[in-house]
């Protein structure tokens, strides 16, 4: 019971990004957005890094730093920019796309990794949900909204290759890694900001955009990352995976409750498109999985 707790609570958590992200760029930069989340996001992991006694002991800094710019900053800033010009419903659909664009790069991280047919199919069905998602903007023409949604896609394959640079390289315990990450990638985004904005218009934000800044950072990447680690400790890597359901899922339906935003029939098509394609590729790893258990068993 304890495990689907936490699946929910990290899902509900992720989901609830795009709203806070929402509330946060109609008054702030971008770029300022991603640097408060990384900010505060680096700040309560390192609390909780004090708290557990652990310390970086395996992984030079260069590696974080190189690490964090595609796992957290482009995507942090591109997430931001995105949602600009895009709901939040969308912006979680598409970021549902995160594990079918990891199944077409893990060979390039991850030695004996390779695009079995399954694979490649889920790539196809997720690629379709794109798709439809994107139609009624590709229909337009090229406009904001599109551009918009592609950055976010984009943000969300730098992620999706950040993640699997840390599989190869990040040696320390996972919160610690997810700490440095974080460090490295707000002071990437604090010395990048003063060259990409003008500092001179900018104006003190509302209370609410300072607090949705301070929520994505704490709650939405900072403990969630920490309640991520603690579900796989808990129920392994396989049952954690399944908040690449909930997300999306999460991310469209709180965006209609508390935004009023209209979810179009394009928006459920691609959702379910995309939700399939994880499912699929997720059923034939189980049974890959299951059948090296057996050849080792035997």
């Amino acid at each position: 019971m304890r495990s689907y707790l936490l699946l929910l609570a990290i899902g509900l958590l992720w989901g609830s990004q795009f709203i806070f992200m929402h509330q946060a760029v109609a008054e702030m930069p971008p770029i300022l957005v991603a640097a408060g989340r990384a900010l505060c996001g680096s700040l309560t992991l390192g609390l909780l890094c004090l708290f557990m006694r652990l310390k970086s002991e395996h992984t030079p800094w260069r590696t974080y730093m190189l690490i964090a710019l595609l796992d957290a900053t482009i995507p942090f800033i591109m997430v931001a920019w995105g949602q600009q010009y895009v709901d939040s419903a969308i912006a979680a659909v598409v970021m549902g796309c995160i594990p079918f664009v990891t199944i077409l790069m893990a060979p390039l991280f991850i030695s004996g990794e390779k695009i079995t047919k399954s694979g490649l199919l889920s790539v196809v069905v997720g690629f379709i949900g794109v798709l439809v998602l994107f139609w009624p903007k590709l229909s337009d023409g090229m406009n904001a909204g599109l551009v918009g949604a592609v950055a976010i896609l984009f943000g969300a394959s730098c992620f999706a290759i950040g993640l699997l640079m840390i599989k190869r390289f990040a040696k320390d315990h996972p919160v610690v890694v997810a700490r440095n990450i974080l460090i490295s990638s707000a002071i990437q985004l604090l010395i990048a900001a003063p060259f990409l904005i003008d500092l001179d218009s900018l104006t003190l934000p509302s209370q609410q955009a300072t607090v949705a800044v301070v929520v994505l950072g704490i709650f939405c990447t900072g403990l969630v990352y920490f309640l991520y680690m603690a579900l796989i400790q808990k129920a392994g890597p396989t049952f954690a995976s399944f908040s690449n359901y909930l997300v999306p899922l999460f991310g469209v339906v709180l965006g209609a409750l508390f935004l009023g935003e209209q979810i179009h029939s394009t928006t459920g098509v691609a959702l379910m498109l995309i939700l399939g394609s994880v499912a699929m590729n997720q059923w034939a790893q189980q049974r890959r999985n299951r059948r090296e258990s057996l050849c080792q068993a035997s």
